[in-house]
């Protein structure tokens, strides 16, 4: 199978960030969301961010155009038929089901699914569908148009021949794929969950301050702090894939969710894009 269009179900940060990766790479690419002011935001925030690579000369303006013209914007859920439809929405089980299960009757079983999820077993998943050979776990790392890794994993009922198709579209956008086992938080999320949750403990129990720790891990090789990272990366979305990991590793204490990571979430104070987590942005 050939994939030549690739629709995305979920225009946040993430979602814009995978659909804008596709379309450089020259696939057309649907960017689909429900909420219309979401898919507005992404417009606005696509452009922006292709003119800033423009200017600091990271991209030509043709590029930034031909990129533009391979995205097409679409709050219709009827109109989401492509060849790989790539789901970017809340890491919640029961919505990704739903969404995946109105995705089979639009498309059938000869379009891939796959999932952006960060934590959820694709097995899970796959197993309230009609097609669970036909569901895949691509999991991109935020920012997508930045960050090069990207894990392929395979669910109980996957076809063998589709993760294989997903390896090398990884591959044809730039992107470099690794293969995962379908177990709580894959690789990436397993090994880095503890990097947020020990940092949260030591400011828990008064170690020291927020940007001590920051400063401490960035001096000792890391490209950016716990909480730098965690507001980047949206301190809402972080504190749910703990959640999400804490309960598949039946409670384990090295997951547990910080009671201050929950306040800021509750507050609304969720990091970069609102222009306020652990830090405060202008």
């Amino acid at each position: 199978m050939e994939i030549k269009t690739i629709a995305i179900a979920g225009s946040g940060t993430m979602g814009a960030g995978i659909a804008q990766v596709c379309a450089q790479a020259g696939y057309k690419v649907m960017l689909f969301d429900i909420n219309k002011d979401m898919l507005i935001k992404a417009v606005e925030g696509l452009k922006t961010g292709l003119n800033k690579l423009v200017v600091n000369g990271k991209f030509t303006q043709e590029k930034m155009d031909f990129t533009l013209k391979n995205i097409t914007f679409v709050n219709n859920i009827t109109s989401l038929k492509a060849d790989l439809i790539i789901e970017a929405i809340v890491e919640k089980l029961d919505i990704k089901v739903q969404l995946f299960k109105q995705l089979m009757l639009i498309n059938g079983n000869h379009t891939i699914y796959a999932t952006n999820t960060s934590s959820i077993p694709i097995t899970q998943i796959a197993a309230q569908l009609p097609y669970p050979e036909n569901v895949v776990g691509i999991h991109f790392f935020n920012p997508a148009q930045i960050m090069k890794l990207v894990e392929i994993i395979k669910g109980a009922k996957t076809n063998p021949e589709i993760v294989e198709i997903a390896y090398q579209l990884v591959k044809k956008i730039n992107k470099e794929p690794v293969i995962a086992a379908d177990a709580p938080g894959f690789i990436v999320n397993r090994i880095a969950r503890l990097y947020y949750v020990e940092s949260l403990k030591a400011l828990e129990e008064d170690v020291c301050n927020l940007e001590t720790i920051d400063a401490l891990m960035e001096s000792s090789g890391f490209k950016m702090g716990p909480f730098k990272l965690m507001d980047l990366i949206g301190v809402d979305t972080n504190y749910s894939v703990t959640e999400s990991q804490y309960q598949l590793f039946n409670h384990e204490a090295r997951f547990r969710p910080s009671r201050i990571q929950k306040q800021k979430v509750d507050a609304g104070l969720h990091g970069k894009k609102t222009k306020e987590g652990f830090y405060k942005y202008q």
